[in-house]
């Protein structure tokens, strides 16, 4: 069907050009058959007139280039593209970003929450040792005594969602305080000293 319609349309276009050649043929004479026949001849003419030996420098120029380019290694190229690729973030990078956005909505609070909750659950299974912990689990354990506010924030990263705590400011309203709302620095003081008592129990 569509290889049908494609055949009326070229019949179409060629029926429109023999109906419109007779018209029209003064007018494409004047401006497409004379001046092709003149370029034509001009560029003949300049073609008799330079010597041949020019033409074969030309020639030679333009092979040796093309084998140079075949010849030429890739590697500059390689490395150009190379250059282009965006650098991949690490997790501490990742976190940094994710704290200097924190003002910018809920969203980035709850991912740095996120993190650090992770962070601090996987901190708890080493502890128990080969013994499974569930991540569903409250975060308590041995030597596990963080302030009330702190362990609900680190909980809230680690099960809540930011959908659970919209825009402080919506529709006028004063701004309400969140478990997310929590000085990072608070948390990440807290999960190094975790670790630094973890160190002393083993030496």
């Amino acid at each position: 069907m569509k290889t049908l319609r494609i055949w009326w349309i070229a019949g179409a276009v060629v029926a429109l050009a023999l109906i419109l050649a007779f018209p029209l043929r003064d007018v494409m004479q004047r401006t497409v058959i004379l001046p092709l026949a003149y370029l034509l001849w001009t560029l003949g003419v300049f073609y008799r007139a330079m010597p041949q030996v020019i033409w074969w420098v030309l020639v030679l120029l333009v092979v040796m280039l093309l084998i140079l380019g075949s010849l030429a290694p890739g590697e500059r190229y390689a490395q150009r593209v190379q250059l282009k690729r965006p650098l991949q973030q690490g997790q501490v990078e990742e976190l940094a970003q994710s704290i200097r956005k924190t003002r910018e909505g809920v969203y980035f609070k709850w991912l740095v929450a996120n993190r650090l909750g992770r962070l601090a659950y996987k901190m708890l299974a080493q502890r128990e040792g080969e013994r499974s912990r569930s991540v569903f689990a409250p975060l308590v354990g041995v030597d596990w005594q963080p302030s009330s506010h702190l362990q609900k924030y680190l909980e809230t990263g680690l099960h809540g969602s930011f959908s659970d705590y919209p825009a402080s400011k919506r529709a006028g309203r004063a701004a309400t305080s969140s478990p997310l709302d929590m000085d990072v620095e608070e948390a990440v003081t807290f999960l190094e000293s975790q670790l630094e008592t973890r160190r002393d129990r083993y030496r």
